[in-house]
């Protein structure tokens, strides 16, 4: 069994190396790590095609597939996120307050390292190379834990950047993978408190609560996408299907894919046939309230469940709703706070819309497949936080850091 309390001092001990490295070396060590993973796509390619082969095997369904599986393209990106990363300004150091008292102290707010940060994910490797990236330059040494159906993807892209960080004289210690895939681990790793600052999770709704219950480590919520776009009376029409068909069907197992269609009764009998048209291009199945099967009989009968549900299918559930205010109370009852968006030419309405749903990420006439911290032109992304304590939508290097207090003075004590 992995030997948690081993990895746990070894990253305790890597992240005041970490913290006191400068810019430069930080940079130097993702560049050559960028230019690794390409050098070796064969290599990562090789050990994914074992994952994949597995996934088939198992019936894994398709949106989780496309999690899972990596090509040249995808792995360019992973590349190309941590040459992003190293071209934005290291916050570390950053001074975000400074003031001085009537006593004379001068205090000063900076912004640090977290320390040590762990991560446990599913069947997206492209996460190890984002999550190693966004800790390295934000100052944090960081325990990956993968889900068993990239285990190979994983370990292969964990070697190709540890060794790349040796070549700069880095430990690899700033980067550790635990390969065992008994739960009994993953649930001591959530207890690993002495050595880790902060857990993320990444993944389903399941694997998100099971941390949530079961740690004694802070930890950030990443969440879910039951993610809406609602279309009102006044929306462009081509527009709208245009938005739709992007946000439902340019990745399917994705958390900022649309999956469900929220629509306002005026505008329903024109649109949804020319939207049907556009899906029927994906096969998407649609589920449907009594108003949306009036006009598409071969719609299938929505549940309550339906409205709900993160399908990362091509399925999309349609609800049927007679004002802004109806599609508001609807989407906030059934979200997942992540990403919702609103399609209309009235600037009144979108603002209504924008002020009142409560979600990380709201849109106006955007896809909400735009959530996501390489679009945020933040090189890369930890995940999407859909709480509200410390960090909210996509996190970026700021949200990996917390801050301390310096106080300077010259020999004062409390009356």
């Amino acid at each position: 069994m992995t030997n948690l309390q081993e990895m746990g001092k070894k990253a305790s001990a890597v992240k005041f190396v970490l913290q006191k490295m400068n810019k430069e070396d930080k940079n130097r060590g993702l560049l050559l790590a960028a230019e690794r993973l390409v050098e070796r796509t064969e290599e990562i390619l090789a050990a994914n095609e074992k994952d994949m082969e597995a996934a088939r095997e198992h019936g894994m369904n398709q949106g989780m597939q496309d999690r899972l599986r990596l090509s040249a393209d995808r792995i360019g990106a992973m590349s190309e996120g941590l040459r992003q990363i190293a071209a934005l300004p290291d916050c570390i150091g950053e001074v975000m307050e400074e003031f001085e008292r009537p006593n004379g102290l001068k205090i000063m707010k900076v912004r640090v390292p977290m320390g040590v940060i762990g991560i446990i994910y599913e069947a997206r490797p492209n996460v190890t190379a984002d999550a190693f990236g966004l800790c390295f330059k934000t100052g944090n040494a960081v325990i990956l834990k993968g889900g068993s159906d990239a285990l190979e993807s994983n370990k292969a892209i964990v070697n190709v950047i540890r060794g790349a960080l040796e070549e700069c004289g880095i430990s690899g210690d700033v980067l550790q993978l635990i390969t065992d895939t008994d739960r009994k681990v993953t649930i001591e790793f959530m207890k690993l408190k002495e050595y880790v600052d902060l857990l993320i999770p990444r993944g389903s709704a399941g694997l998100i609560r099971s941390v949530v219950e079961n740690s004694t480590i802070p930890v950030i919520e990443t969440g879910t996408g039951n993610c809406h776009v609602y279309v009102d009376k006044e929306a462009d029409p081509d527009m709208a299907a245009q938005i739709i068909y992007n946000a439902k069907t340019q990745r399917i197992g994705v958390c900022n894919a649309c999956e469900s269609l929220v629509i306002h009764r005026e505008i329903m009998k024109a649109f949804l046939p020319q939207l049907k048209k556009r899906l029927d291009a994906h096969q998407v199945e649609l589920r449907g309230d009594e108003g949306v099967r009036e006009i598409l009989p071969d719609c299938i009968p929505a549940t309550e469940e339906d409205y709900g549900k993160e399908y990362l299918d091509y399925i999309l559930s349609l609800k049927t709703v007679d004002t802004v205010e109806e599609a508001i109370a609807h989407i906030n009852q059934y979200n997942t706070k992540h990403s919702e968006c609103i399609v209309t030419e009235n600037p009144e309405t979108a603002e209504k819309f924008l002020n009142e749903i409560d979600a990380a990420c709201v849109y106006w006439n955007v896809s909400t497949r735009f959530t996501d911290g390489f679009e945020f032109g933040f090189g890369a992304e930890i995940g999407i936080s859909t709480q509200k304590l410390h960090a909210r939508g996509p996190m970026g290097l700021k949200e990996l850091t917390s801050y301390k207090y310096l106080i300077r003075g010259n020999g004062q004590v409390r009356p």
